[in-house]
């Protein structure tokens, strides 16, 4: 089924590089009712950048539980909405999931167009192996987050986390505690933009790096599986 046909379309963002959003998702942006945004200020400015006039709704953690249904409603009277995240794919941790899940369930159709996302170029830069790899995205902050980490000690497949500059150290730290220092891992800032930089090296390394340089950007971690 073509986007222009989808009560709800998620159009993935570019995450850093303007230049990455895509022809058929510019479309999309223009020919819906509105956009359902994670931050309007964010999207307001991508929208600004690409001369696309559509009103913005705002649709976050905050609110998220109680505008599901009127959004759902909206759509099942007739309304189409494009689902953007403030950068990247629409539902991959962010509150997108929530209203996917509820269009589906009243039966309104959904399209999720291909483009940007952080965790793929990340993954594939890190030189470690990506034929097989689980997505964690953000460890738990407090409660939980041991029982996570200790879940994955053993997992044999890549591992690949988001984490925001002011835990990037602490989590580096609590994977080298708990996979052990020599662990293979990289990490990843900042990516498509100007400052996009990889660094390679084992757990002990990149935590010893952050300790001694203050993290910059948003991140992703890969490390490498468990041994056999």
């Amino acid at each position: 089924m073509s986007a222009s046909n989808a009560s709800l379309v998620l159009v993935p963002t570019p995450i850093g590089n303007l230049d990455d959003i895509t022809l058929r998702a510019q479309k999309v942006l223009t020919d819906v009712d509105a956009v359902i945004a994670e931050d309007t200020r964010v999207s307001g400015r991508l929208l600004q950048h690409l001369g696309i006039a559509r009103p913005l709704i705002g649709f976050h953690a905050h609110n998220e539980h109680r505008m599901v249904e009127q959004l759902v409603r909206r759509m099942a009277d007739g309304e189409r909405f494009a689902l953007v995240s403030d950068a990247g794919t629409p539902a991959i941790s962010d509150p997108g999931f929530l209203l996917v899940r509820a269009a589906l369930a009243a039966g309104v159709t959904v399209e999720c167009l291909p483009g940007p996302t952080a965790f793929v170029p990340a993954l594939v830069n890190s030189g470690l192996p990506c034929d097989r790899f689980t997505f964690e995205g953000f460890l738990p902050v407090k409660k939980g987050r041991r029982t996570r980490l200790e879940e994955l000690r053993h997992e044999a497949r890549t591992m690949v986390l988001y984490e925001s500059p002011h835990r990037v150290l602490r989590t580096l730290q609590d994977l080298e505690e708990v996979f052990g220092g020599e662990r293979k891992a990289s990490v990843s800032r900042e990516l498509s933009k100007l400052y996009e930089e990889t660094l390679r090296g084992t757990l002990a390394e990149l935590a010893s790096h952050f300790a001694a340089k203050e993290p910059r950007g948003e991140f992703v971690i890969v490390v490498a599986g468990a041994p056999e």
